[in-house]
């Protein structure tokens, strides 16, 4: 049976005289791109240039927001945050690739949140919803990105939003669907061929394979490389040939 299945890309993470990952030859292969949006990493500059390519490559394009952790480069868990000024600047940074996306004449068609804060929304209900607030603050329309067995997949569906439902070819998961986190040893996936198994089994066969052995059902939207993994470009042009030889369409989910 034929499928369809989004390819997506956590980029646009370079910054001023630093590049991190390879987007323009990652562009080539997915055909969705979540772009940072200046306060895990990425900037102004940054930011126009890879809507700008995604638009000439076809790919859909979205804000990833984060917690403002230049220095954590957004993966450190911040709590104490009053809760009002933490929504006004995921707004911020949202409002900013939608304008970014205006003048490239490319439309922001979702929003994923990045790292720590997506990791901590998706077991905390109150900071799921304030998530969501935001997202349907700037534009209702917008299709969430989220794990499946989170609270923010549930807060997105209850508030009316859209839900693309997201699984990682770079990341192992616990028996609760969350993922591992990454100070933990095999957190994170390098061997291609490990990656590759992984998501057959998540695509293909439509579980998640945990760490204690269990096999949750899952009916994926979108895959996820991270464009800072070492060796993303190819773990992506691998998954992207096989799933293609498994009767699987890439195409983006917006």
């Amino acid at each position: 049976m034929t499928r369809t299945l989004d390819l997506n890309c956590d980029m646009g993470e370079s910054f001023g005289a630093y590049t991190v990952g390879d987007d323009a030859a990652m562009l080539e292969l997915v055909s969705t791109a979540n772009i940072a949006c200046g306060f895990h990493a990425g900037d102004p500059v940054v930011m126009r240039r890879t809507i700008e390519l995604a638009r000439k490559n076809g790919v859909a394009v979205g804000a990833h927001p984060s917690f403002a952790d230049l220095y954590g480069f957004g993966r450190r868990r911040i709590s104490g945050e009053n809760p009002a000024d933490l929504e006004t600047q995921l707004i911020y940074q949202i409002i900013a690739m939608r304008g970014m996306c205006d003048l490239a004449g490319h439309p922001m068609t979702h929003v994923k949140t990045h790292g720590a804060l997506g990791n901590m929304a998706a077991v905390d209900a109150d900071l799921a919803a304030l998530c969501v607030r935001a997202v349907a603050a700037v534009d209702p329309a917008l299709v969430y990105v989220s794990l499946p067995y989170s609270q923010t997949y549930a807060a997105a569906e209850k508030a009316g939003l859209r839900v693309a439902c997201e699984i990682y070819a770079d990341r192992t998961y616990t028996d609760q669907g969350e993922l591992t986190p990454r100070s933990q040893d095999g957190a994170v996936i390098h061997d291609p061929t490990q990656s590759l198994d992984q998501v057959l089994e998540m695509v293909v066969n439509g579980v998640i394979p945990t760490t204690g052995g269990q096999k949750l059902p899952v009916e994926p939207a979108t895959l996820c490389v991270h464009g800072d993994t070492p060796g993303a470009v190819t773990m992506a042009r691998t998954l992207r040939k096989a799933l293609t030889e498994n009767s699987v369409t890439i195409a983006a989910f917006a």
